[in-house]
């Protein structure tokens, strides 16, 4: 790469294990964020710029990391790799610790990284939606805010407490909010019974079974333990197996969402315990380990040497069929394998945070979409046995799922929009992605979640990202501070509480009419409308920037809309010339019948080369 730009002030912080000479031309800056209130509070291995988790590793890789050829995973999802925006510079700043991630720390890093003069903040971190603080004791929303009001286009996930709804995290309007979805490569890990039937199922495993079906079969839930109950044991629950009944065997166990994780299942497995000597394991219980789950199947989870797969209920039910029918049940478990072109993809995976938003439904989030499971990202070393197969070196690589996956994805789309494009404001780069937006999958239908039915704007929000045609948006929808500091009005912020999040300009007051339906109103490339019975029309402004090649040009609306409820777009006709850049236009909705639930639709602008959507979701919910 060529030489740093003059304007980076950033720098290369030293501390454990790490030196300014671990920065060079695509590193070019590295900072932690050490704000304890006393040395002692902090872990020497935190007093570092270096990752010990990888999560940073991972997520940045994804977003700007240079091509590399022949990168694999212990050998799948083998090919070449690069990141959203592989010609771009990376600086790190390190804010959470063994402890966790202190909202002083977020802010730090927040700081740090305006002050050295980013173009792009990529955030993967988010409160969980049980606990979420309010924008005005938000670290995320007030550190995003900072940025924003200086030209920094700031990315962050959108939680993976889903399916429910109402789960969406970080949803101020100012941050760029990404849910994640399926890609087309699947993971592939086969189970095959006595009498050669083939079973397909997931996760990621190097097993050292045979080829065929001879290893003894068992249920767990026939494998009780005496101090445990039916239930515990057919989910494989900790010290709900006997040893004695798994030793040699693989076994099959139930793996509903509120049980413990897989990786704790395959321990109960795997490791048998000396029951005079509680605390002591040793020796190999079961040989292998079958899981039934449908929610969250598609989700690889990595489990070494140790053969593990995970089936949905229906070839678990011919598992469990053929156990119960048989004498001498037998099975073997067979190594992954990577699948191209695997379809439908892209689907809304299930642990992505839905919609619409409880801190105000008249803003959609997510804003977007993005790959977010199994995606193949570099890694720290480890030297864990537990975590490499027999017989290989530690992997750079690693296969994470999560929307900390999605998040970089998006934020190296947005870099390479902002180098195309050094002028545009956080806000056009925002309206760039969410326009130009996909809502189809690789068989041409519409996009579902991980069940098969069709997903909504409160799943994906505008779509799936969509890189290429973000570089050519045609039109887009600006925000200025000022815009901002309005909605914080119009969500019930006095100007005293405002100030707790940024500094207003002099003489600012709060309009008298200020109220949340007027939220609506922001100029944003999505429309969301809560309160609507039907009973009243509602009107909506918005205003687009011709940013396309052509000064002259005509962009006409089509509508569409679901049953019940009518939209209209004044004038449905906007003609663009040298000296008219910014036009705006009205969307009316209104029903000759009461609404009920949650109705969604677009509107899209075209001239013949751009087609510019907006999504919609209608709601009646007074929430």
């Amino acid at each position: 790469m060529g030489a740093i730009p003059n304007r980076w002030k950033g720098i290369c912080m030293e501390g454990n294990n790490f030196t300014a000479s671990n920065c060079n031309k695509k590193l070019i800056g590295a900072r932690y964020c050490n704000v304890s209130s006393s040395e002692s509070e902090e872990e020497p291995k935190d007093q570092t710029p270096r990752d010990s988790l990888g999560h940073g590793t991972h997520t940045a890789s994804t977003a700007g990391g240079s091509a590399v050829g022949d990168a694999s995973y212990y050998g799948l999802a083998k090919g070449a790799a690069k990141g959203g925006s592989p010609t771009s510079r990376i600086a790190m700043y390190k804010v959470c610790t063994s402890e966790g991630c202190r909202g002083s720390t977020i802010l730090a890093g927040y700081d740090d990284a305006i002050g050295d003069g980013v173009d792009v903040i990529s955030v993967s971190l988010g409160a969980s939606s049980l606990s979420r603080p309010d924008f005005s004791a938000d670290p995320m929303a007030i550190g995003a805010f900072h940025a924003v009001e200086k030209g920094i286009t700031v990315v962050c996930s959108a939680g993976n407490d889903g399916p429910e709804a109402g789960t969406v995290v970080n949803a101020a309007p100012w941050i760029f909010t990404v849910g994640a979805t399926t890609i087309d490569r699947d993971f592939e890990s086969d189970v095959v019974l006595g009498g050669n039937k083939l079973l397909k199922g997931d996760d990621i495993n190097f097993s050292n079974l045979g080829k065929s079906p001879v290893y003894p079969l068992i249920y767990g839930g026939s494998a009780k333990s005496n101090s445990r109950t039916d239930s515990d044991a057919s989910n494989c629950d900790l010290d709900a197996l006997d040893g004695e009944k798994i030793e040699g065997k693989i076994v099959v166990c139930r793996h509903p969402r509120d049980s413990i994780s897989k990786r704790l299942k395959m321990k109960e497995v795997r490791e048998r315990r000396d029951w005079a000597d509680f605390d002591r394991r040793f020796g190999k219980g079961g040989i292998g380990l079958i899981l039934i789950e449908d929610l969250g199947k598609a989700v690889a989870s990595p489990f070494s040497g140790f053969p593990v797969i995970t089936i949905s209920s229906d070839e678990g039910g011919e598992i469990l069929s053929y156990i119960n029918s048989t004498r001498n049940p037998v099975a073997t478990i067979l190594p992954t394998v990577s699948v191209a072109n695997y379809k439908p993809a892209p689907t809304v995976t299930y642990f992505s945070s839905r919609g619409p938003s409880t801190q105000t439904r008249n803003i959609l989030k997510a804003n977007i979409a993005a790959p977010g499971v199994n995606i193949l990202a570099a890694w720290k070393l480890t030297y864990d046995a537990s975590e490499i197969p027999p017989g290989q070196n530690p992997s750079p690589f690693n296969l994470l799922s999560g929307t900390s996956t999605s998040c970089p994805h998006v934020s190296g789309v947005a870099a390479t929009i902002k180098a195309k494009n050094p002028t545009w404001s956080p806000s056009s780069i925002r309206s760039a992605i969410m326009t130009t937006a996909s809502q189809t999958n690789n068989e041409k239908t519409p996009l579902t979640d991980d069940t098969g039915s069709t997903a909504t704007p409160y799943d994906y929000g505008a779509g799936e990202v969509s890189p290429s045609r973000a570089l050519e948006p045609g039109l887009v929808y600006e925000i200025e501070k000022l815009d901002y500091f309005l909605f914080l009005c119009n969500y019930g912020y006095n100007t005293a509480t405002i100030k707790q999040i940024s500094t207003l300009p002099d003489r600012f007051e709060c309009p008298k009419d200020s109220g949340g339906d007027l939220i609506s109103n922001l100029n944003y490339p999505s429309i969301a409308i809560s309160k609507f019975d039907g009973k009243e029309s509602k009107k909506v402004s918005r205003t687009v920037t011709n940013v396309g090649a052509d000064d002259e040009t005509v962009y006409t609306a089509t509508i569409k809309s679901p049953h019940g409820l009518d939209v209209k777009v004044i004038p449905d006709r906007l003609q663009f010339t040298k000296n008219s850049k910014k036009l705006s236009y009205q969307v009316v909705f209104s029903s000759s019948s009461s609404v009920k639930g949650d109705l969604f639709g677009s509107i899209t602008w075209t001239d013949g080369k751009h087609r510019v959507r907006t999504p919609f979701a209608v709601t009646s919910d007074v929430s």
